[in-house]
């Protein structure tokens, strides 16, 4: 379960960085599950990298791939540099909308996007769809971790109430179900769909 405003502001005076406790329970178990499915070379594109604890975790196990982090938000965005600052293999973060029609960026060898889809608009879902088949070739992968209603398993009453909370602060938001998140994703085939700690899947979809 997620926490729907996952950051906390740095500790020291001016302090840059912001820090996602979540990050240091789930980044172990993503990496795994990249480790098996991202290319050996290329770019990696995250969407709402948030903190960009992520991001400074995954290029430190993954040093033969690019990672380029993104997102929207102004305090997000510094708080990347600050996480990532110095690693050679992390790009400069890029403001990127999921939901906007046109992204700075053309081409990626993967994209992944953690913790985004229940806080945020179903558009920003359907954005992320429509953009990562634009900048994947087929085959690439587009991997999406989070919370998620599944019809062949009984959600766990924590997700239910996390739902409940999502929806209150928020109606646009809400855990999506995995058959409308495949259905949006046109262009794409939902490859593997695995479990994750704390009533978390990881979906591997891949470009056809």
């Amino acid at each position: 379960m997620t926490d729907p405003a996952p950051w906390i502001p740095g500790e020291a005076a001016g302090e840059d960085r912001r820090h996602a406790p979540a990050t240091l329970r789930n980044r172990m178990a993503i990496a795994d599950v990249l480790r098996a499915v991202l290319p050996r070379s290329g770019t990696v594109l995250e969407i709402a990298s948030g903190s960009g604890e992520h991001a400074a975790y995954f290029a430190g196990e993954f040093p033969a791939l690019a990672w380029q982090p993104s997102d929207p938000d102004r305090a997000a965005l510094t708080s990347i540099a600050a996480w990532c600052a110095g690693i050679a293999n992390v790009l400069p973060p890029l403001d990127l909308d999921a939901a906007a029609p046109v992204w700075p960026v053309s081409r990626a060898d993967a994209v992944l996007c953690i913790n985004m889809l229940h806080i945020s608009p179903w558009a920003a879902t359907l954005g992320l769809m429509a953009g990562a088949a634009r900048v994947l070739d087929t085959g690439a992968p587009l991997l999406v971790y989070g919370p998620f209603l599944r019809d062949d398993v009984p959600t766990a009453p924590s997700n239910l109430a996390f739902d409940e909370s999502l929806r209150e602060r928020d109606p646009a938001w809400g855990i999506r179900s995995i058959g409308a998140v495949a259905e949006a994703a046109t262009g794409f085939a939902l490859d593997q769909t695995i479990e994750m700690p704390a009533n978390n899947v990881m979906l591997v979809f891949r470009r056809v």
